[in-house]
């Protein structure tokens, strides 16, 4: 049967996995990084901060206070912001991100260094709680970035405040993050890249593998599934399957072997005992001897069917029934069998009718198709009384031969209706052997298809038996097992 399964490929599941595990991965790492780089340059502006302030205090408080005090200190703490940390050298004024604030005892301001006005940097202090030598973030209303702010206490009463704008270190920060977000977008998509296709390349050996597992299976147990020149468990993995494959094919032939044994033993002498009644039957001129021979002969007939059903019902559970595959046209085989069943039919009362859609192709063994609709049709001839109708229905739609057989008789005894296609399972009214709804569950299982059956709601029994349409260009003979 064509694998009509569409399977979808590991390998994007497993490069997608793989990639989503990889990125978060080395997403985590990034943040530790970003978080390490951040203390650092953190670490090295509150010591820069310290280091400044202790020396403009040391200025503040050793510089008389006089007339130069202002413009000494002012030179002092420009100077200090030449040596900001962290600033790029194409800067645009060198105190732009620096800001010097003496205050009195009182609070209010004595000296100011830096860009704009001292206002908001004097309004921002007051409301923030600075504790002298330790440097705290200070928000300065009409600056988006917040301050990095040292402050001590000199001798005179008076504090001084030295802030560090932190613009340039989340500059840093930013171009790390851009620079890493571009990196690994690049490596993410390289590494999905690679491991899809280095899962595909893996996965297709696995897929070529199973695909001729598959076609070995339903044809024939002579070829092999593909190996590779890799000692890997690919490679392995065919070894295996052609070693059991081999095991397969012996068990197969040993199968045949003794089902051909078998059915020729049996069938010989039973062909041999029909041949003296026939020929008994040819010599009899009348008496009553005429019918208990008619009687063993219909018998024999019967127990040779019971045989070859029974044969083709085990290799068929195998997987080991033969068929000699061909294209055929299911429309023309039910026509066909319609014209030959319908005078016993009506000789019995009962209707046969055939609506069909049009040709239906299939790929099939000509000969146990037509056995698998006598089978059937002789059923509906033992089981069903008279004045009833027997409908067969076909219709070809999306890849599948449909074939419905429902009549308006008595349906399935309720004691069996779980277990119409097992062995030996018949109701109680019938005098068959079990094996027919067997046979035809066998032939549509080895066809690559389906059987169901079931009691019709308004009376009467339906089998729906489903066949896989044939492939055109399909070869017109093929021998299978």
């Amino acid at each position: 049967m064509p694998n009509t399964i569409k399977v979808r490929s590991a390998a994007w599941r497993i490069s997608l996995w793989g990639t989503v595990a990889f990125a978060f991965g080395t997403m985590l790492v990034f943040v530790f990084l970003h978080n390490f780089v951040a203390n650092d340059i953190r670490q090295r502006s509150d010591a820069w901060l310290s280091g400044e302030i202790e020396v403009l205090g040391d200025v503040a408080e050793r510089t008389p206070k006089d007339a130069l005090y202002d413009r000494v200190v002012k030179e002092v703490a420009e100077l200090a912001a030449k040596e900001v940390p962290n600033k790029p050298k194409a800067g645009d004024s060198l105190n732009d991100s620096v800001f010097f604030l003496q205050t009195g005892d009182d609070g209010a301001m004595r000296l100011w260094v830096g860009n704009g006005t001292s206002g908001a940097a004097v309004a921002a202090i007051r409301k923030a709680s600075i504790v002298p030598d330790v440097p705290t973030d200070l928000q300065v209303s009409g600056f988006a970035i917040p301050f990095r702010v040292a402050s001590s206490r000199i001798a005179d009463g008076s504090r001084i405040y030295l802030g560090l704008s932190e613009r340039d270190e989340l500059q840093i920060l930013r171009s790390l993050r851009l620079r890493f977000t571009l990196l690994w977008l690049l490596i993410v998509i390289l590494g999905f890249v690679i491991v899809f296709y280095s899962t595909r390349r893996t996965l297709r050996h696995v897929r070529e593998i199973t695909d001729a597992a598959s076609r070995i299976g339903e044809s024939d147990l002579s070829t092999r599934v593909p190996t590779t020149a890799l000692n890997d468990e690919v490679a392995q993995l065919a070894l295996t399957l052609n070693r059991m494959l081999d095991r397969i094919e012996s068990a197969m032939h040993q199968l045949h072997t003794i089902t051909d044994s078998l059915a020729h033993d049996l069938r010989s002498p039973l062909t041999a005992i029909r041949a003296k009644l026939e020929q008994s039957l040819s010599a009899e001129t009348g008496g009553d001897h005429i019918e208990p021979i008619v009687s063993a002969v219909d018998e024999l007939d019967r127990l040779t069917d019971f045989l070859n059903k029974s044969l083709d019902v085990a290799e068929a559970k195998a997987d080991a029934l033969r068929l000699t595959r061909r294209r055929i046209d299911l429309d023309e085989l039910l026509r066909v069998m319609t014209d030959l069943y319908e005078p016993c039919m009506s000789e019995k009362g009962l209707r046969l009718q055939l609506a069909s859609s049009g040709p239906a192709f299939i790929s099939a063994d000509a000969e146990l198709m037509h056995r698998m609709i006598a089978n059937l049709l002789d059923n509906e001839l033992k089981h069903l009384p008279a004045s009833r109708t027997v409908a067969m229905s076909l219709r070809a739609e999306g890849g599948e031969a449909s074939l419905v057989i429902a009549d308006d008789g008595p349906g399935f005894a309720s004691d069996i209706t779980l277990h119409l296609f097992e062995r030996r399972v018949k109701g109680s009214h019938s005098n068959g052997r079990g094996l027919g709804l067997a046979f035809v569950e066998a032939v549509v299982r080895a066809h690559g298809g389906a059987v169901t059956a079931s009691n019709r709601r308004e009376g009467g029994a339906q089998l729906t038996i489903t066949l896989p349409l044939t492939i055109a260009g399909q070869p017109e003979a093929q021998v299978v097992k």
